[in-house]
């Protein structure tokens, strides 16, 4: 981990660390602040994140079509109030 305060100096030499794998983490106050990532592994971040998304968006729409298939639905109306009561 290094200090927030003195990475400046470094960043060019921490950059090139990051993008040959090495994980850096930068503190400020003694804690994890921010971290350094390649920019390709950012990316696969993003995209596990909006996979996981649709995932869980399946998932629920899979709950849905079992509930009606199972005959248990709710109308548009009584739909609508219960929302209206949150």
């Amino acid at each position: 981990m290094y200090p927030i305060s003195g990475v400046l100096a470094r960043l060019t030499g921490l950059s090139d660390e990051v993008v040959t794998g090495a994980e850096k983490r930068l503190t400020k106050n003694g804690a994890a602040f921010v971290a350094l990532i390649d920019a390709s592994k950012l990316d696969c971040c993003h995209a596990l994140e909006a996979e996981h998304a649709s995932l869980l968006l399946f998932a629920e729409v899979d709950a849905a079509l079992r509930e009606l298939a199972a005959g248990e639905r709710v109308s548009s109306e009584a739909l609508l109030h219960a929302l209206a009561d949150r």
